[in-house]
């Protein structure tokens, strides 16, 4: 039995999908971030980087999302591309795209707009300009192509639905009407049952929701230097 720990943010969502997908037998090990359970010694022995999420299967501990999906994909058989170099390349490459742009810009982005503190035009500007950049990759590329990698739904349209999914959070209201591409994307992705498995999960569990110093000292350990040097 795979354990998996999951929250309800942008990357564990991908991992339920797959696991929900592939019909690997798996069980949640919530944690709750707000309260700082992903700083524990016993999640950090599983995760050194204190993130979520992360999967122990037997011996194996695998960590950071678009690496489970890998090694979920391969353990499994299942939602890989075909096996040949061109399509390898393509899988490889666009799962790292995901995994180095899209999910850092967008976070990086919610973070500036929701939890920075003044002043925070520069990085707003920056962040805001790299995730669109990066959207409007994937929305040109998806315009030429049913998925991310063919015409074949693999982990790599699920890697992206973790993010795209969330998009008029990330980007605006309006954010899907100039990425219709992407759009399309995950309105055919939440139309799977696993999807809705996946969603349905948060239901059987309650997060912290208050942000209190607890939760700040928590999310924002770098901010304890800049109170130290005041």
């Amino acid at each position: 039995m795979i354990k998996f720990y999951w929250n309800t943010a942008p990357n564990p969502a991908k991992v339920a999908l797959f696991l929900e997908e592939s019909g690997l037998p798996y069980e949640i090990v919530p944690v709750d971030t707000r309260k700082g359970e992903q700083h524990h010694a016993d999640y950090k022995a599983v995760n050194p980087n204190a993130k979520v999420p992360s999967i122990v299967d037997g011996d194996a501990v695998v960590f950071d999302s678009n690496a489970i999906l890998l090694y979920l994909a391969e353990k499994s058989g299942k939602f890989l591309p075909a096996n040949t170099p061109q399509a390898r390349g393509e899988m490889l490459s666009w799962l790292m795209f995901i995994a180095s742009g899209i999910g850092p810009y967008s976070g990086q982005f919610v973070h500036f707009k929701v939890a920075a503190p003044e002043p925070k035009e520069y990085a707003l500007n920056r962040y805001d300009f790299e995730a669109w950049r990066h959207w409007n990759i994937i929305n040109d590329h998806l315009a030429k192509s049913g998925y991310m990698v063919g015409e074949t739904y693999t982990l790599v349209d699920m890697a992206l639905w973790g993010w795209a999914r969330i998009v008029p959070f990330v980007l605006g209201a309006d954010a899907f009407d100039k990425l219709p591409h992407v759009k399309r994307l995950v309105e055919e992705i939440n139309a799977r049952p696993a999807a809705q498995r996946a969603e349905a999960i948060k239901t059987h569990y309650t997060f912290k929701t208050e942000m209190d110093d607890e939760t700040r000292r928590a999310m924002f350990p770098q901010n304890e230097r800049l109170a130290k040097n005041v």
